[in-house]
């Protein structure tokens, strides 16, 4: 019996130990997701028209794999006169190879996911019929999981669409990194909506001052 105690004691102390341990890195994970988020909300505070706007749309997607650990990602924007998703940003392995391409309308997990407005995680891709694999096959890339969140203002326009893939570690997305990825695409949202805002006065600045200069004298 004594020798049972034992080993019981042992057992309940390692089961304790590794849940401290568990305890410990979800904290940090959790601080660090809280620090990313602060920063892209700052970010999105600040934004006047000389905001580089590519450098806004990197810290969106950077933000993004930060919060949920993972190693690739795109953000794509959406052309409002094809209604094709152009990948924007990317990071990881496809970095400089798949800027500028376009994926065809409502096309692919992501077309499917700007069209509904509705994120999704998929964790087969290569299983869902809805998967473009051209994109994997010309890159010599594998999707092994993804969280796809559309990025869309509060009349329904789909601006893009932010995609993560692969978490660190090979770990499944879970309902809480959904979650958290949505509240970075709503800040999205809102950046892009401001930086979109900015432009267009500095347009409407412009144009006013080309009037007066080029208004005929009474």
């Amino acid at each position: 019996m004594p020798d049972e105690n034992i080993r019981f004691f042992k057992e309940e102390a390692k089961r304790l130990t590794d849940d401290n341990r568990d305890l410990r890195e979800e904290l940090t994970a959790l601080r660090e997701s809280v620090r990313a988020l602060s920063s892209l909300y700052n970010v999105s505070q600040r934004i006047t028209a000389d905001t580089d706007v590519l450098g806004l749309l990197e810290r969106i997607l950077d933000t993004s794999m930060a919060v949920l650990k993972a190693s690739d990602g795109s953000l794509m924007l959406m052309d409002e006169e094809s209604s094709e998703l152009v990948f924007a940003v990317v990071r990881g392995d496809a970095a400089g190879r798949l800027e500028g391409f376009r994926l065809p309308k409502e096309q692919g997990i992501a077309g499917a996911v700007a069209a509904s407005r509705k994120p999704e995680i998929i964790l087969d891709p290569r299983r869902d019929p809805r998967f473009y694999s051209q994109v994997d096959e010309a890159l010599g890339f594998r999707t092994r999981s993804m969280v796809c969140v559309p990025i869309y203002l509060d009349d329904g326009r789909v601006l893009g669409v932010i995609n993560i893939l692969n978490k660190v570690s090979d770990r499944e997305f879970t309902q809480d990194d959904l979650d958290l990825i949505m509240v970075v695409a709503q800040l999205a949202a809102t950046a892009m909506r401001r930086a979109e805002r900015a432009a267009e006065q500095l347009e409407r600045k412009r144009r006013a001052a080309l009037f007066k200069k080029t208004a005929p004298v009474a």
